[in-house]
């Protein structure tokens, strides 16, 4: 080993190099802390509702837009089933219940809304009070009975109590929910907003973003549904909530009333369903009888899965991915890659599959890859807990591994 003194240049290198390694940790410290904030939630939430028909919808943002070929009101029914999969991942994802009937809430929320706009009030606000409100009772009792069972009897009594559900209003009450039909509540049926805003305008100043007032009231519920959910899993019953789901016994060991609790989670998971339920309704204006039925339970767990179990924004992204191979990819007859190159290069043009690469025959095969994708590669977080894992190895490499 050498004792020639080293040259002062490197040293000085060194000890930069560790102040901007030092300093871009505490960056990261700092963003991690910001993040888990509840405003910053609430704020996040709103600019991303509120950019996502501008990204989603064909002819709005630049290339990204025209590319993913999306369209108003599937950015609508997105929203809607996000909405629906945060109330369902209430149940499963942080309580550990798996529920196969959750269409019972779902259906039974856009039916009791339908119902009501029918016979009594159009108001969307009025529908969604009485759909959500429905929704509330209708969980307490199933609750109440399917909660003194465990494991693979709660998830088979839920599906059973659902499918009960469904031939119920297939045949017995089909005078009031129009039996294999559907119910048809109709356009004019539903009133303005508050009694002077038509939901299917546009609104002037920010059109290019939210188009309607229809996607503003689904975005405001979206909003609210998160900024509500993040405070019950931030809030002393969240914690309970994530005990069960790790180990019910040891719950009960500690003097926790854990069927209470678990009560409480059903209850509040069926109120976010039949908040979907309402805006569901509000927004087809008709409520088919297959809203009911078990498969409409199945989709919701695919999304959970998909987007992440135990994750507040993993829900809309699976919804997201979700219905957007089953409604875009299923009809891309044509495919056509470098769309808009143009404008980037000029001169270039974009260029147009054969027809039988097309993927529209195997949308339900490009799902089922995905979802096998997801449960062997990402099997705990789903596309949101990638994606969070991505941004960790970004921000450790970035933060000095800190």
């Amino acid at each position: 080993m050498s004792d020639d003194p080293q040259p002062v240049g490197n040293d000085t290198s060194s000890v930069s190099d560790e102040r901007s390694q030092v300093a871009g940790g505490d960056l990261i410290e700092r963003w991690r802390s910001v993040r888990q904030r509840e405003s910053f939630v609430i704020v996040a939430t709103a600019i991303a509702v509120l950019l996502f028909p501008y990204l989603f919808v064909e002819g709005r943002a630049p290339v990204i837009s025209t590319a993913l070929q999306g369209y108003q009101s599937l950015a609508e029914l997105i929203l809607i089933w996000g909405i629906f999969v945060i109330g369902f991942d209430l149940l499963h994802g942080y309580t550990g219940l798996l529920s196969f009937g959750h269409a019972a809430f779902w259906g039974g929320g856009a039916y009791a809304a339908g119902i009501f706009a029918i016979h009594v009030s159009g108001s969307p606000i009025a529908m969604i009070l009485v759909g959500t409100t429905f929704a509330v009772l209708l969980a307490w009792v199933l609750g109440f009975l399917s909660l003194r069972r465990g494991g693979i009897y709660f998830a088979i009594l839920t599906l059973a109590f659902g499918q009960m559900l469904f031939y119920i209003a297939l045949q017995p009450l089909s005078d009031w929910t129009s039996g294999e039909n559907g119910l048809g509540i109709g356009g004019t049926t539903i009133e303005p907003l508050l009694g002077f805003i038509p939901l299917g305008e546009g609104i002037p100043v920010i059109t290019m973003f939210v188009d309607t007032w229809m996607y503003t009231l689904i975005g405001i519920a979206m909003i609210i549904t998160v900024a509500f959910a993040y405070r019950v899993l931030n809030s002393p019953y969240g914690m309970v909530f994530r005990a069960i789901r790790e180990n019910e016994q040891r719950a009960e060991f500690v003097g926790l009333n854990v069927w209470r609790y678990k009560l409480m989670a059903f209850v509040l998971s069926g109120a976010i369903s039949g908040l979907a339920g309402s805006l569901f309704a509000i927004q087809q204006a008709r409520v088919p009888v297959e809203s009911l039925f078990w498969t409409s339970s199945g989709e919701v767990v695919i999304m959970s899965v998909i987007g992440g179990v135990g994750s507040l924004f993993g829900g809309p992204i699976g919804a997201a991915l979700y219905l957007y191979i089953a409604n875009i990819v299923q009809g891309m007859r044509e495919v056509v890659l470098f769309v808009q190159i143009d404008k980037v290069i000029p001169g270039a043009q974009a260029v147009v599959l054969p027809e039988w690469m097309s993927p529209a025959p195997y949308w339900h095969l490009i799902l089922g890859l995905l979802f096998v994708a997801v449960v062997v590669f990402i099997p705990r977080g789903g596309v949101w807990g990638g994606l969070k894992s991505i941004g960790s190895r970004i921000g450790n490499r970035f933060g000095g591994g800190r």
